[in-house]
This record gives C-alpha cells, structure tokens and sequence, in this order.
C-alpha cells in the first residue's frame, strides 16, 4: 500500500471506523484518540496490511484494544495528564437515539457489544465477525440473538423511562 493507497484508505475508513470504537467503548473522544493512533501505528504496517487485505479490521482491532489499555490505566490510575491539556475537539452534538444506543451498549456484556457493534455497525456478515473475535459462527449468532433482545429491552426501559419522566 503506498501513501496515495494509505491516504485513500484513511479517508474512505476513518469516520466508519471512529463510529464503531465509540459505540463500543462509550466515549467518542477516547474513540478519535484510538482511530488516530491506530491509523499511526496501520501506517507503519501498510506493506502487511495491504497483504492481509483486512486493513480496516486490523485499525478497528488495535484501536479498540488500545481503547481498552487505556481504560486499566485509568482504572490503576495511572492514566496520563494529556487529555487535560488538550483542546477539545468539535463534532456534531450527536442524536438522542444515538446517546440511548451507546449508553444501552455499554450496559452489556463485551462479547455481546462487540458482535453487535461490528455486525451493525461495521456491516460485517457473520463469517468476518467471528473471524475478527476469534469465535465459531455459531458462537457469534447466539451473542447476536442475547445481545439484540437485551439491547431491546434496555431501550424499551429508557424509553419508558423517559415517557414517565416527560408525561
């Protein structure tokens, strides 16, 4: 892959990718942080990645695991002043559907976020998703089938909830 091929790639994956690590770990600034990084880190492997030819699943893959170390340093406390010192960045407010849709997804377990989120979200068919987690098909459908109803009925709550409140 060469830098017009990078380029290209950056700009065709970049958004797509930003959305899925933020709904899977809640936090859309964490989430730009770990697309960027990981594209940093993708471009340094660009002769492997073009080979692979999954390259957007290996940015998502690594910018969601470094999302993840990032959250056990916070979680050590040991987590970097940086975010402190830096400006905040300017997206569009996002949706209250959207706002719901991530909150209920962090509210589930990871296995079942993370299927829902790259299936969903990432528009991979069920033979890539269990691919990319490293799980039998059959494993991926059944996360899939818990994950939907449980992100069902926690939207249902929220909804009513907010019925309740607005009544």
């Amino acid at each position: 892959m060469d830098e017009h091929d990078f380029d290209d790639f950056y700009a065709a994956s970049y958004g797509r990718v930003v959305a899925q690590v933020h709904a899977l770990v809640g936090s859309r600034d964490e989430a730009e942080e770990c697309v960027q990084e990981a594209f940093v880190r993708a471009w340094a492997h660009r002769r492997q990645l073009s080979a692979d030819g999954h390259p957007e699943a290996w940015v998502r893959t690594t910018a969601h695991r470094l999302a993840v170390s990032r959250w056990r340093r916070v979680v050590r406390g040991r987590r970097p002043v940086d975010r402190a010192l830096a400006a905040p960045s300017q997206s569009p407010p996002p949706t209250e559907t959207h706002v719901a849709v991530v909150a209920a997804l962090q509210r589930l377990p990871e296995a079942q976020r993370l299927v829902l989120v790259l299936h969903h979200l990432a528009d991979l068919p069920v033979s890539e998703v269990a691919r990319e987690v490293g799980a039998p098909e059959g494993t991926v459908k059944a996360r899939l089938s818990r994950g939907r109803t449980a992100l069902a009925a926690l939207l249902a709550d929220t909804a009513s909830a907010e019925g309740a409140t607005h009544a």
